[in-house]
């Protein structure tokens, strides 16, 4: 994009945007959520203590986040735990598990609903079942694939044991050695300097995979349910 992101999301489809808009913050929130839920079942009640348990988008994304996302349109959350309160040996692991299972369940059951979507309202499946709306079958369309995809998209990038992703702590949990590696004092520098490669350079290989995991999902049903979908395409 040459310009301003919200202006040329909006150029390419208002439909894009409201999607986009949606699913990053609607993703974001769950995510992190997730590790709250997580982290108060584990005996960790810092996320509720300070409030961080509502949803509320806000609150979860920050300042920083909302500025990021309203100049370039990507943000980040964060929501507040203490490890110290954890009753289980593998604890932190499973809370810092919890937000990317979040984004694999968004993304299995969009990924899921599109196909269904473009059987039953697409008339693939039957005859007599169909919206007859193109434009109400495009934008249900568009909206499902931003869902599936996105989400895919932050469950890889959350999985990677770069700092301060969550996959950094499940890997420190497993494997001792990266622990003291991260622990290290200049390891939030190295981290940063990681995610911005893989972020600028790494960033069409994710949406790759995203799209990937889209059309493995929404095609699995189709040739479920629609078979006769394929043999017109």
């Amino acid at each position: 994009m040459d310009g301003w992101w919200l202006a040329d999301a909006w150029q390419h489809s208002p439909v894009y945007l409201v999607s986009w808009v949606f699913w990053l913050v609607f993703s974001i929130t769950l995510h992190e959520l997730g590790h709250g839920w997580a982290a108060i079942r584990c005996g960790d009640r810092t996320p509720i203590e300070l409030g961080h348990m509502t949803w509320n988008p806000v609150v979860h994304i920050g300042t920083p986040g909302l500025i990021a996302f309203f100049l370039f349109g990507i943000a980040w959350g964060s929501m507040p735990v203490n490890p110290l309160r954890f009753r289980g040996r593998h604890d932190d692991l499973i809370v810092s598990a919890a937000g990317p299972a979040m984004n694999v369940g968004l993304s299995l059951v969009c990924g899921l609903a599109l196909g269904l979507w473009i059987a039953l309202a697409g008339g693939w499946a039957s005859d007599h079942i169909s919206i007859g709306s193109i434009t109400l079958y495009n934008n249900v369309q568009t909206f499902l694939m931003l869902g599936c995809g996105l989400n895919a998209v932050l469950v890889v990038l959350n999985l990677l044991p770069i700092p301060p992703l969550d996959g950094s702590r499940i890997l420190a949990n497993v494997y001792a050695p990266y622990e003291r590696l991260i622990s290290h004092d200049n390891a939030p520098v190295a981290g940063l300097i990681l995610f911005a490669l893989v972020f600028f350079y790494g960033g069409d290989v994710l949406w790759t995979i995203g799209w990937g995991v889209n059309d493995f999902l929404s095609e699995g049903v189709l040739r479920l349910i629609a078979p006769r979908y394929f043999e017109s395409n």
